[in-house]
């Protein structure tokens, strides 16, 4: 029996020093009829594997009478995914894994995920660098207090808002990974500006008060903070209901917006979604679709569309957004990334969706 752990290159017997002293996972073979198993390891205590999305938890078994606790998980081709171990009310990132995401979260992807150039392998111990310049914006639209943190890539030069902004400074490293990008001449020199979300529900919905307050009040708190920053052209990234409401601002204050990078955006979404038991089974492309049946002119905006491969349920509501988008005059971009709804997979196409949209 042990050699469910030798197939995947682990040597001596489960529980032994030698054994955990090799330990790191997660660890991948080829699965039968394609797709990959992959291997993760647990030590001490009963728990199981939480992923982001992609699938329920999967519970471990314990090797005899040992610490050694384990679950082969069938993956499919091209997956990157964010996973937790959750033993009682709790969550740990994995300990034999040094790609995290947050103290509490780590990341696997299987042998063929494309790369993520411009990531650095973050571990959860690690503390990621933050913006100098930061401020203190209390909205008399929305109400509130939050912390917007800005920096200059490059030296700074249109902006590049970034919702959800704290996700991306502290689970994953976008000012890093921008700086890297602009480095290597992949995009121009941009001023990042990471906008936190209060009640993502509310802000993020088909409603102008956020994005008149970011007109009115953020943009000139930016052009205060003494960055260097190009408000002439602003791309907005979002993902999820954040691609929703960054596609909303594009429609609907043409003005403010000349580009957008949308990671799987929730065209689901209509005014009544919350209310059904299937917030995904209304009318294809919800309330954005309906909004670009009425042929808006969309010239001269540049959009970029990327939704998780293995996200089937997003896929129809996000195609044919993107094609009523097309058919409206804008310039568009499509791709997939090798993931579900999850950040972990996003985190290439943010950096090249943004470039293209400046382009």
């Amino acid at each position: 029996m042990a050699d469910i752990f030798a197939r995947f290159g682990f040597p001596g017997e489960p529980g032994t020093d030698e054994f955990w002293a090799a330990a790191g996972t997660p660890a991948s073979i080829s699965g039968d009829g394609g797709g990959w198993t992959t291997l993760f390891l647990w030590r001490g205590s009963p728990a199981s594997v939480g992923f982001e999305s992609w699938s329920e938890p999967v519970p471990l078994r314990r090797w005899g009478d040992t610490d050694c606790w384990y679950a082969e998980v069938v993956m499919p081709a091209r997956l990157r995914v964010t996973y937790q171990f959750l033993t009682g009310d709790a969550a740990y990132a994995d300990p034999f894994n040094p790609v995290g995401a947050g103290g509490d979260r780590s990341i696997a992807a299987t042998p063929d995920a494309p790369a993520q150039p411009h990531w650095p392998a973050i571990g959860t111990d690690d503390v990621l660098p933050l913006p100098r310049t930061r401020f203190r914006w209390s909205s008399d639209r929305l109400g509130g207090r939050r912390t917007v943190r800005v920096h200059p890539a490059g030296g700074g030069g249109p902006m590049v808002l970034l919702l959800d902004g704290d996700d991306w400074l502290y689970l994953h490293p976008a000012m890093t990974a921008f700086d890297s990008a602009v480095a290597h001449g992949e995009m121009p020199a941009v001023t990042l500006v990471f906008l936190p979300a209060q009640a993502r529900d509310a802000e993020f919905g088909c409603r102008p008060e956020l994005w008149e307050a970011i007109r009115d009040e953020l943009l000139p708190l930016v052009a205060e903070s003494g960055v260097p920053a190009d408000r002439d052209r602003l791309v907005v990234a979002g993902q999820s209901l954040g691609g929703l409401s960054a596609l909303y601002a594009a429609l609907e204050f043409p003005d403010l917006v000349s580009g957008v990078a949308c990671q799987s955006g929730s065209f689901w979404w209509t005014p009544d979604a919350a209310d059904l038991a299937d917030p995904m089974g209304g009318p294809v492309g919800g309330a954005i679709a309906a909004r670009l049946r009425e042929r808006p002119d969309l010239s001269g905006l540049r959009l970029a569309f990327d939704v998780g491969e293995h996200e089937t349920r997003m896929l129809p509501h996000c195609g044919l957004v993107e094609t009523l988008a097309e058919q409206a005059g804008a310039a568009v971009r499509v791709s997939r990334s090798a993931s579900g709804h999850d950040r972990a997979g996003w985190r290439h196409a943010l950096l090249r969706d943004v470039a293209w949209a400046l382009a």
